[in-house]
């Protein structure tokens, strides 16, 4: 929780929320923080990193492999699978070609029906071994598969946590690739302000080490309110309901990166003009 509130904290502690009189309104101007789709790409299993074929900061395609793994051990399983068919299928072949000379003795009597029963199972026995095989192949090689980690959208590496050589647990984050949409930004909007905001409201982003102001527009208010910390602020400002509120940027530069803090500014109507 606290992390969703950090930005908002600090501003507040620094006397960052102002309140400005606009033409009758007020300006208020906001702590907020870049945010931008960021894929992380997992391990599927504890395996050993073999090659990284990217690097940090280089932009990649949907499908582009970022990372992969060692895959002596999953090859092994499949080359093993595939003898297990082999088998398999010499069994189903032989199984039907039981089936076909107990069926044709039946006719002329010399096999009795039980006979070609038996047959018959053994055949139906011999068809699902080679359908299991099957499908443990096809689990083996999108194991396989799944040792090449791709990306599932086009970006920009921005994180490759592991070096060539080192293993990693299963489940842990390899890469992380920010995605090639538009950047937006997260604020905390106070509950009294709520109301007086509409959808597609024009704001000014400043981000931080950036001189060029951006322009934003509101796109989403959360429905349900959140408190302030009380650890954090006065006993006044405790009290507080916030609302998380998403602004789109509008012309963003792509290589604005999430995290980055920004202060926005927004102009609100007066009170009751709505």
């Amino acid at each position: 929780m606290w992390e969703r509130f950090q930005n908002a904290i600090l501003l507040l502690l620094s006397g960052g929320l102002l309140v400005q009189s606009c033409g009758g309104g007020e300006v208020l101007n906001l702590a907020g923080s870049v945010e931008r789709k960021a894929l992380e790409l997992a391990a599927p299993v504890s395996e050993v990193i073999v090659e990284l074929p990217v690097a940090v900061g280089e932009r990649v395609a949907a499908g582009q492999s970022v990372v992969r793994l060692d895959s002596e051990v999953a090859t092994a399983e499949l080359r093993a699978y595939e003898a297990a068919l082999a088998a398999a299928e010499a069994m189903l072949k032989e199984a039907e070609s039981e089936f076909q000379r107990i069926d044709e003795l039946r006719q002329v009597r010399v096999k009795t029906p039980q006979d070609l029963d038996k047959a018959r199972r053994q055949r139906d026995e011999a068809v699902a071994m080679v359908a299991e095989k099957q499908a443990r192949i096809a689990q083996a090689e999108k194991r396989l598969e799944d040792l090449a980690i791709t990306s599932y959208a086009a970006g920009v590496v921005d994180q490759l946590p592991y070096e060539v050589g080192e293993r990693v647990p299963a489940g842990g984050v390899v890469a992380v690739v920010l995605a090639d949409e538009q950047p937006w930004v997260r604020v905390w909007l106070p509950a009294r302000a709520v109301a007086r905001v509409a959808p597609a409201t024009e704001v000014e982003v400043r981000v931080e080490g950036m001189a060029r102001r951006l322009r934003g527009r509101i796109e989403d208010v959360s429905r349900q309110s959140e408190f302030t910390p009380h650890y954090a602020l006065t006993e006044r400002e405790s009290a507080h309901l916030v609302y998380e509120t998403r602004i789109a940027l509008v012309e963003a530069p792509e290589d604005l990166r999430p995290g980055l803090p920004v202060q926005v500014r927004l102009v609100l109507p007066p009170e009751g003009s709505g």
